[in-house]
């Protein structure tokens, strides 16, 4: 294989990558515009209880939110590819401790984004006609140990992914494709995703836990358009 040959598939890795994390950004915000716009809406319900009761009225968009929320993690698989591919050869060592972590976190997310897969089934038990009191109760608090469950995931996620950032932000410093600018910012969104995050375990009540969802939102879109960027130029490095 002839050197500009492999040239070219280094720039379609960075391509593809770059493209993914811009898609997977947009899907993000869309996730976030079904949660706001639709039915499901950002108030908690006080008892888990209540979950259970309206589900049958935001089905719908909780499929629509989770799917699309599992797309966007997967194409930010993509772009923690990539950026390893254009890391490698200047930081080994925190692009590769850094792309771990970062796909890591992002599969335990994943393993995390379909929870109406599991809730769906105790929903229509409860709302089965003849379903005792008892039985209700039953199927509430199992809808809220499965919740647990699926909770734990999404914290676990939320920490271990801002930590691989932020090792990915100290490889950009050494990159000259990158820079103190883009490693400067990768390293300051993973220090706000992984403090939310820490915050969030400690306190699970809390909504400061959607600051690590902006973090990683916002890392797709920038180093996205990095990438892509990068793979347009006359030689990797530009």
């Amino acid at each position: 294989m002839s050197d500009l040959q492999k040239m070219e598939q280094e720039k379609s890795v960075l391509r593809w990558g770059g493209l993914a994390g811009l898609l997977g950004g947009i899907l993000h915000i869309l996730t976030f515009v079904v949660v706001l716009a639709g039915p499901v809406g950002m108030e908690e319900p006080v008892d888990l209880k209540e979950w259970v009761i309206r589900f049958p009225d935001i089905r719908a968009a909780r499929i629509a939110e989770n799917g699309i929320y599992l797309v966007a993690l997967i194409l930010g698989i993509a772009l923690i590819i990539a950026l390893y591919r254009a890391l490698r050869r200047t930081s080994l060592a925190p692009a590769l401790f850094g792309s771990v972590l970062s796909i890591l976190g992002l599969v335990v997310l994943v393993a995390g984004a379909l929870p109406h897969v599991a809730t769906a089934p105790l929903s229509d038990l409860y709302h089965v006609p003849g379903a005792t009191q008892v039985e209700q109760a039953t199927l509430a608090l199992l809808w809220q140990a499965t919740w647990g469950i699926f909770d734990a995931l999404l914290a676990v996620g939320f920490f271990v992914v801002p930590t691989g950032f932020i090792a990915l932000g100290i490889a950009m410093l050494k990159a000259p494709a990158f820079g103190k600018g883009f490693g400067g910012v990768s390293v300051v969104l993973g220090v706000i995703g992984l403090v939310a995050a820490t915050y969030n375990i400690i306190d699970p009540s809390s909504i400061i836990g959607v600051a690590t969802f902006f973090a990683i939102l916002v890392f797709h879109f920038l180093l996205g358009w990095k990438l892509y960027n990068l793979s347009r130029g006359s030689k990797i490095g530009e």
